[in-house]
């Protein structure tokens, strides 16, 4: 019998040797997708631990650095170097959280428990870095480097970041309009802000008309286009531009005064001191009262006359035949009372005040029998009255000193010869065109009034930005008032029509309080109102050439702003003082905020820490 081969048999071996090799193919195409896919896992992880650990390294000098910022605020620069071995050893640590436990930190050569920090740029006077750039102050620069290395993870990753910061005294009058509070700006007239701004608070710009800043703007809060809360007016009409740079979320800057920076406790730099503080403390420090070179006060008290006056009156009869002598004694008590002024000066806290000004001496520059009528507080204003002029001239009083006066505190301490309810107390600063050669900074606790040009000497110059002839020169008080070259005590109880104002300029810093916008529908008149009128401007510009800073809010002139009959505005030509850019040519005694810049952030070459 013939036999038949198998197709079948033979076709079942061909599959069975092309499934071994397409297994064979897929089992390699697995092992690879399986090592491929190990590989993007370990990829992955060991992305995830560098990152981890980068952010544990720089949180080891986020700590250093929250730590400078602190002392460096709470004290001076010292502060700051003296701690340069105390921030070494300021690892994060398990009781902070206990995700620190996984790690270990090191300094740039590697010791365990420790973060390099190092002073790289000594303490002086030089152009700030990153926002600050173009601002001048003291500055020093710190550098802080920590190795950290994940101990749990693994992989062997030590990642390393280093950071530059400078600590640094900024000149408060180096910005065009500073505010230590919330700042609201709602001009009705073009207004240009050539210098920077900042608030350490919220920034309400609400223009109704165009308002331009040509320099920075920084808030701590927001930069907000529209009204305060409080201020019940329609939304903004006028249009806003930046020419540079416009930062929410800045840095807060603060006077070093050793305590919170809360509008009242920065208020206390132009007020007198209490007997038991230090003045070399960082509010001692600070104060217009201690800096001076004149202190003159202004006090008053009750004096009594008592006199007394006795009349003996003798009469004889004869009673009962005998002689009776009668005695009358009468005696009376006249009490009379008077107020005494007293003026009195003396030198500041340089040679611990110990230098007593003969009156004489101070009386030929001080007037204290004027008075006008300040509409906005509707109360009669009685000044001490500091001719500027004359005080330049004194030269008994300067070699009384020792060297002239180019920082007069004014305390007024009146307290029964005023009736604070229709009577306001204040400085009025009169011939004051021209000033000392080195400048002169005045300051009270009181409201202050400048009548006239000041430190404007020379009549090219009067109504122009301008200012090469002037000198450094500043005012500090619980609010700033501008009477013009037109006015006159007499005119001031007449109607608005009637005082009638007339080109004025000014050129000086002002540091001063002003009346918050309030919740109850109160606008506080802004920074384009900050310096105060009391006249019809309408065609007459006020020319004005400085730094406004505003630090609290006004303790004695706390009228609002707005009020019928008060002030018609001026034509403002106001321009920031370019001077004031220069370290000499500052103001004397020129308050410095203090700040945090931060610089440079790296990622540089690890290594790792021992331990």
């Amino acid at each position: 019998m013939k036999s038949t081969k198998s197709h079948h048999a033979k076709t079942g071996g061909y599959a069975l040797a092309v499934t071994m090799v397409l297994t064979g193919v897929g089992m390699m195409v697995l092992a690879s997708a399986l090592s491929w896919t190990s590989e993007e896992v370990q990829q992955t992880q060991r992305n995830n631990q560098y990152y981890e650990t980068l952010y544990a390294a720089e949180a080891a000098t986020e700590k250093v650095v929250g730590q400078i910022n602190y002392d460096f605020k709470q004290g001076d620069q010292a502060n700051v170097y003296n701690n340069l071995n105390n921030y070494r050893s300021m690892v994060p640590t398990v009781s902070e959280n206990p995700i620190w436990s996984r790690y270990t930190f090191g300094d740039a050569q590697g010791n365990g428990g420790q973060i390099s920090v190092s002073n790289v740029v000594s303490w002086g006077y030089s152009v700030l870095q990153s926002q600050y750039a173009g601002l001048y102050g003291l500055a020093a620069t710190y550098r802080v480097m920590a190795n950290a290395h994940r101990n749990d993870a693994p992989h062997d990753i030590t990642v390393a970041v280093q950071q530059d910061v400078q600590v640094a005294t900024i000149p408060i009058f180096q910005f065009a309009i500073f505010y230590g509070m919330d700042m609201e700006i709602s001009c009705g007239q073009p207004f240009n802000v050539t210098g920077r701004v900042h608030s350490n608070g919220q920034l309400y710009v609400c223009p109704d008309n165009a308002l331009t800043f040509w320099s920075d703007v920084t808030a701590v809060g927001d930069i907000q286009f529209r009204r305060a809360p409080g201020d019940s007016r329609s939304p903004p009409s006028g249009s806003v531009t930046y020419k540079k740079a416009h930062d929410s979320r800045a840095s807060s800057m603060n006077l070093p005064i050793g305590t919170n920076n809360t509008p009242e406790a920065v208020r206390a730099i132009i007020e007198v001191p209490p007997p038991t503080e230090d003045p070399n403390s960082p509010m001692g420090k600070q104060r217009y009262y201690n800096k001076a070179d004149l202190i003159l006060k202004v006090s008053d008290v009750i004096v009594t006359n008592t006199s007394f006056s006795t009349n003996i009156t003798y009469s004889t009869n004869t009673v009962g035949g005998k002689k009776v002598v009668t005695t009358n004694i009468v005696i009376s008590t006249n009490i009379t009372l008077r107020t005494n002024i007293i003026v009195s000066g003396k030198s500041g806290a340089a040679n611990n005040y110990s230098t007593i000004v003969p009156t004489n001496f101070l009386l030929n520059f001080i007037t204290l029998t004027n008075s006008f009528k300040d509409w906005r507080e509707s109360k009669t204003v009685v000044p001490i009255d500091v001719d500027i002029g004359k005080l330049r001239t004194n030269t008994a009083l300067f070699g009384a000193l020792g060297k002239p006066v180019n920082q007069l505190y004014v305390e007024d301490a009146r307290t029964v010869s005023v009736n604070t309810n229709t009577q306001l107390q204040a400085v009025r600063l009169i011939n004051g065109a021209t000033l000392p050669t080195n400048g002169l900074t005045v300051a009270t606790a009181r409201p202050l009034y400048i009548q006239g040009h000041y430190n404007a000497p020379t009549i090219t110059e009067q109504g122009t930005t301008n200012t090469l002839n002037t000198r450094p020169a500043s005012v500090a008080a619980d609010a700033i008032t501008i009477l013009s070259t037109a006015w006159t005590d007499k005119n001031s109880t007449n109607s608005l029509s009637a005082r009638v104002a007339a080109p004025t300029t000014v050129n000086a810093a002002f540091l001063a309080g002003i009346v918050p916008t309030t919740n109850y529908n109160y606008y506080s008149g802004g920074a384009e109102n900050f310096p105060r009128f009391l006249e019809t401007w309408t065609s007459q510009t006020f020319t004005y050439n400085g730094s406004m800073v505003v630090m609290f809010p006004s303790r004695y002139a706390t009228s609002r702003w707005g009020l019928a009959n008060v002030y018609s505005p001026p034509p403002r030509n106001w321009a920031f003082d370019l001077n004031f850019m220069n370290a000499n040519k500052l103001p004397p005694g020129t308050p410095s905020i203090s700040t945090l810049i931060r610089g440079q952030w790296a990622v540089v070459s690890p290594r790792r820490p021992s331990g």
